[in-house]
């Protein structure tokens, strides 16, 4: 009988793991939608962040462990603002 990949996921890591690996994949959803909405090209966003297109990239591609000084960077140009809520 073959796993599904929560199942497989439960076995690998531990629940800080997965809610962590959650959060980051969340955000990082969140910032390529914000950034698609607003018709910003990755480019753009350099000029608006200051951060550099081939680390946005990586950022959005989920191959870097961006600094928040980074994210919130990225989140002003955009826009938007990070908040500390309850998780559900």
């Amino acid at each position: 009988m073959s796993k599904t990949w929560n199942e497989v996921r439960s076995e690998l890591f531990t629940p800080e793991e997965i809610a962590e690996s959650d959060l980051r994949v969340a955000l990082m959803g969140e910032l390529i939608k914000a950034r698609k909405e607003q018709g910003i090209s990755q480019r753009k966003l350099e000029e608006l962040s200051g951060v550099k297109q081939p680390v946005i990239a990586r950022i959005e591609n989920g191959t870097s462990n961006p600094q928040l000084e980074t994210i919130i960077k990225l989140l002003a140009a955009l826009g938007k603002t990070l908040a500390v809520v309850p998780m559900k």
